[in-house]
């Protein structure tokens, strides 16, 4: 039989089956082949009783973060806020290209409006392509729009402390529009201290992820396909980096290149290839050798 890993405590992976939630070990093959479940991760499994099984295999995963430990996320919601702390444009990009790296739609979300304008912030994101809300946690502005977003997917959150995260999925708790009650009795919450990551199902369909790790999503600073890939990440840079007068181009300063002419023209957003330089001037020097060294230690 198959389901979702939707919690991971310790040595016990908490599996959505359409009979409930099953505790279970996974077998020890998975340690021998250096794989290890994750939460989001689809599995076949073999129940043992009612409450407890044991998982046989993963399933193939869509992607798979490091940091955070998770699998098979469809959308990943970047918050951000109109107040304190103010919008910030490089970790916005940053968190989008490393979503669009590994297979995750990133959408912008710009909470707080009531409190001013996005209008400028939400104009750079919609030319840029990405799906972009504004919404008010506090007065429900675009809150149902937003909410729509989530069908049938498995979706997390992620921004700065204080942009308001847990506002909004306050408010679709307290609308009861995510199942937290059975699943929340079934697996014991309250009992464990651990700060740990949680899917939650929601009742129209899809989960939700709950995980202090992404409130600090990183890319790895070891990953040279991450390097060689950066621009293609940048969607809205389109085929300007296939143009360049040069091969080689790297798109941040170089005679000839068609993404730095796009920016000039005013067709690529300037804080956009900004972010990009930014990123890029951080990995530049890593090479395919010590990325390979550090992954095989």
């Amino acid at each position: 039989m198959n389901g979702r890993i939707i919690k991971a405590l310790s040595s016990f992976y908490y599996i959505e089956t359409k009979d409930g939630v099953l505790e279970c070990k996974a077998r020890g093959n998975f340690r021998k082949c250096g794989l290890s479940p994750l939460v989001g991760d689809l599995v076949e499994y073999q129940a043992l009783d009612n409450t407890h099984g044991v998982i046989n295999a993963i399933l193939p995963r869509k992607n798979a973060l490091k940091r955070p430990n998770v699998a098979n996320i469809d959308k990943l919601f970047i918050v951000s806020s109109y107040a304190t702390p103010i919008p910030n444009t490089y970790i916005i990009d940053k968190i989008t290209a490393i979503a669009r790296y590994n297979n995750i739609e990133p959408i912008i979300v710009f909470n707080k409006a009531d409190l001013g304008d996005f209008k400028r912030l939400s104009e750079i994101y919609f030319k840029s392509g990405f799906k972009t809300y504004t919404v008010s946690a506090q007065s429900g502005i675009g809150m149902e729009e937003l909410k729509s977003e989530l069908k049938d997917c498995v979706s997390a959150f992620t921004g700065n402390s204080g942009v308001g995260k847990s506002s909004i999925l306050n408010y679709l708790f307290g609308n009861k529009n995510i199942a937290t009650g059975d699943v929340s009795e079934k697996l014991g919450r309250g009992r464990h201290t651990t700060r740990h990551i949680e899917a939650y199902k929601l009742t129209f369909g899809g989960f939700v992820l709950d995980t202090p790790g992404f409130s600090s999503i990183e890319y790895d600073n070891s990953d040279y396909d991450f390097k060689e890939n950066l621009a293609s990440c940048f969607y809205d840079f389109g085929d300007n980096i296939y143009n360049c007068k040069f091969s080689s181009c790297t798109h941040t300063k170089e005679v000839g290149c068609k993404v730095i002419e796009a920016v000039k023209k005013g067709e690529i957003e300037k804080s956009r290839h900004d972010s990009y330089c930014e990123i890029f001037n951080d990995l530049k020097d890593l090479k395919a050798w010590e990325a390979n060294k550090k992954q095989n230690r």
